[in-house]
């Protein structure tokens, strides 16, 4: 048992530490503008409901659109550039959010802070993988995610406390200062591509690795109830006679926080395919769960089983992703699987309200869990293959579906020449 335990490679080093750290300044930076960004255009402003919608979602636009292209860049230079130049470019650009003095001035501003996030993201997730060892790939992968829901849990409070007492310049100044000290670290962490030899062939130029398609599907019908779940349990938990959601939400991020730290290694002692089915299965149980049973009890269970898929799922699935994909297209892949947090944080709470209000909460619950299933069909369909073949990029039938998307990836090379 103790050879055992000494082989095992080292995972948590100077530079994961550094890595980690600069993810929780730059995230933090993101959580003080949460509860920010809707009070001032309110406020000061003078913006209708539609105006903060507005506002808030478009940050979401140029980072899906972006990063694919951002992927392609950290394989070609590095994944610390896109890090530095994508914290700064959000630092700069949320540091300059106190001199709009309209809607429109702030949509610029906010379209500049999703290039930021693309880049950042798409660098650091692809850097952490790089320095993660294979076999303990999957629990760097939860680690990581921690720095996320830490920033995203305290900067709020903070944020609100700032603009309270100091008003929004400080506040906007605060968010700078995370975005800042990413910079500060990425810079002393350095680069963390691999040395490894040119391919022998050239590499695609294409924006959408086809490696990476699979996954992305994979993971929007993962996030996709989530982000409903998320948007539209407080009303559901006043639906059923709580007083508020403080209860379900806890007990959901408590669950997700404890199997992303305690049960790092859960992903990576499963394998990234028996965990992505298992996260999709218990997805879909929970949604359903709450869906069907329509009381106090069953949003509890429902959101405790439905927590363990959510902390299963971003880890297993970025794993699956980058299972046989070279050290040289990681960050490509990563850019497009990471595609589908935009498009399911986006879109999936404004699918839910329309099915919600033909329906019923009820039933929207239940239409989220059939994407989940329909995700868990797909994951059985093509991880049991990836299982026996050394990864789903290796698969035929992947490298095959590069013809079903050339129609996007065409896109990618008409943008590229231009």
């Amino acid at each position: 048992m103790r050879s055992t335990r000494s082989a095992r490679p080292r995972l948590v080093t100077a530079r994961f530490l550094a890595l980690g750290v600069a993810a929780l300044g730059y995230f933090f930076a993101e959580g003080v503008l949460v509860p920010a960004v809707p009070r001032y255009v309110a406020g000061p402003l003078a913006g209708d409901d539609v105006a903060v919608g507005l506002v808030v979602g478009v940050f979401s636009l140029t980072a899906l659109l972006l990063r694919p292209w951002a992927g392609r860049l950290a394989d070609r230079r590095g994944r610390a550039v896109l890090m530095v130049s994508g914290a700064a470019t959000y630092a700069v650009a949320v540091a300059c959010y106190g001199l709009a003095d309209s809607v429109s001035v702030l949509v610029g501003l906010r379209l500049l802070t999703g290039v930021g996030e693309a880049f950042f993201f798409v660098g650091a997730v692809t850097a952490m993988s790089d320095l993660a060892p294979e076999e303990r790939r999957g629990e760097a992968l939860s680690l990581f995610s921690l720095s996320l829901y830490a920033g995203l849990a305290l900067g709020p409070p903070v944020g609100e406390a700032v603009t309270g007492s100091l008003g929004f310049t400080a506040t906007w100044l605060l968010a700078a200062a995370g975005a800042g000290t990413a910079v500060i670290l990425t810079l002393r962490i350095g680069d963390t591509r691999p040395d490894v030899p040119p391919p022998a062939e050239p590499t695609s130029t294409r924006l959408i690795h086809p490696a990476g398609v699979v996954p992305a599907i994979l993971l929007l019908t993962a996030i996709w109830g989530m982000a409903s779940f998320l948007a539209f349990v407080p009303l559901y938990a006043l639906d059923l006679g709580l007083s508020g959601a403080s209860v379900p939400l806890f007990g959901f991020a408590a669950i997700v926080i404890a199997l992303r730290s305690l049960g790092a290694r859960i992903p990576d002692v499963l394998g990234a395919p028996r965990a992505v089915r298992l996260a999709l299965g218990t997805i879909a149980a929970g949604l359903a769960v709450i869906g069907a049973w329509h009381t106090v009890p069953g949003l509890l269970t429902g959101a405790a089983v439905m927590a363990v898929g959510v902390a299963l799922a971003t880890p297993a699935i970025f794993m699956l992703a980058l299972d046989g994909v070279p050290a040289s297209e990681r960050g490509a892949v990563m850019g497009v699987v990471s595609m589908s947090l935009d498009v399911a944080l986006g879109i999936g709470p404004v699918a839910f309200g329309i099915v919600a209000s033909a329906g019923g909460r009820g039933n929207a619950f239940l239409v989220a869990a059939g994407i989940a299933a329909a995700g868990l069909v797909l994951a059985l369909a093509t991880t049991r293959k990836a299982s026996a073949g050394g990864g789903l990029a290796d698969l035929e039938g992947v490298r095959d579906g590069e013809v079903a998307g050339r129609g996007i990836a065409g896109t990618g090379d008409a943008l590229q020449q231009q």
